[in-house]
């Protein structure tokens, strides 16, 4: 695969227009089978009913945007492998997804699927020698990959609970992601990178408050398999290895903070952590008067700030890059004390 900038920011416009122009066309059909979330439960915030299906759109944008990219460019034998491995099990793992938003599905088989999803992504990378960061020991390579890819899937799928929360920070971090990959001659991550920040923009002109449209588990799984496989294969070059292993974690900063700090609020009261509940991120944002817009707009712009330290981290050389990697991580602690210190629930 061979492509300029100006040619990867047509293949990410592209991806935009056609993402934007189907995700209309799947509202409809939603709405003509019923496939809609109904505010049927506390914990729900919109009043009327919103059609699921937006991850159908954002998943065929990406697949048929990304294989038109090799077929226009490199459509060689490892380059089609190497796309396959990451949108196979993410196709697989968004119908789990769309059965669920459709029929229902208990947590553990979901849990179950990623996990056989994310160790057949973890053995072709570790046997392909195309992991980011490998470690000397086999067993952790494994151990850390699988880990990491049904975390970030469950992460990306738990963060999906705010008119534009998911889809714009998805969005901001693939943007990062295409820079760091692009900056370092990853020109398959890049592609994946730009198609998948087309792809969330192009949704998002639906999904932004009040949304008309959600991506539901179809369209959240699907993006936190393509988005953690990307993170993982990201291989910056710059030392110690520590600097390597910290870029994935502040591009994922802020889907892993709300994550944690649902977590931590549901084990401290004595529940699961797979219940559902208003104590994300986004619901303690609004819960100290912010707006529902701009409570999206906060979290974009948390996002973009770890994401600008994750690329100053990879590709800029100063002095002051370390310092700013443990300032960005003090203020990560910072923000976890502070939203656990907000209201859990509305009582």
């Amino acid at each position: 695969m061979d492509f300029s900038l100006s040619q990867f920011l047509i293949l990410g416009i592209a991806t935009f227009a056609l993402v934007g122009g189907l995700t209309p066309i799947m509202r409809k059909i939603a709405l003509k089978v019923g496939a809609v979330d109904r505010p049927n439960l506390a914990r729900k915030t919109q009043k009327e009913p919103v059609p699921y299906l937006g991850g159908v759109a954002i998943s065929i944008g990406i697949t048929v945007a990304s294989f038109a990219a090799l077929l226009y460019s490199d459509f060689s034998e490892e380059t089609f492998s190497r796309a396959l491995s990451v949108l196979l099990p993410a196709i697989l793992i968004s119908a789990m997804g769309l059965y669920d938003d459709l029929r229902g599905l208990e947590p553990w088989p979901r849990l179950v699927a990623q996990t056989i999803a994310g160790t057949a992504i973890a053995i072709y990378l570790i046997q392909n020698d195309i992991l980011g960061q490998a470690f000397s020991n086999q067993f952790l390579n494994y151990a850390v990959t699988i880990f990491w890819i049904v975390g970030i899937c469950n992460s990306i799928n738990f963060f999906d609970n705010h008119d534009g929360g998911a889809s714009g920070t998805v969005a901001v971090i693939s943007v990062f992601l295409f820079a760091i990959a692009f900056n370092q001659g990853q020109l398959l991550v890049s592609a994946l990178a730009v198609v998948t920040a087309g792809a969330t923009l192009g949704f998002l002109i639906w999904n932004k408050s009040p949304a008309k449209i959600y991506m539901g588990d179809a369209g959240a799984l699907f993006l936190g398999v393509i988005i953690a496989v990307l993170t993982i294969r990201l291989k910056p070059e710059v030392g110690p290895q520590w600097r390597s292993l910290s870029i994935p974690l502040l591009l994922m900063a802020v889907p892993i903070l709300d994550t944690t700090t649902v977590v931590i609020s549901r084990l401290s009261r004595g529940i699961s952590p797979f219940t559902g509940g208003r104590d994300h991120l986004s619901h303690r944002l609004v819960r100290k008067g912010l707006s529902r817009r701009v409570t999206a707009y906060v979290l974009w712009g948390i996002a973009a700030a770890f994401g600008a330290v994750a690329f100053l981290a990879c590709c800029v050389t100063s002095s002051l890059v370390v310092p700013a990697i443990y300032l960005a991580g003090a203020i990560w602690l910072v923000l976890l004390i502070t939203f656990l210190r907000i209201p859990s629930t509305d009582q």
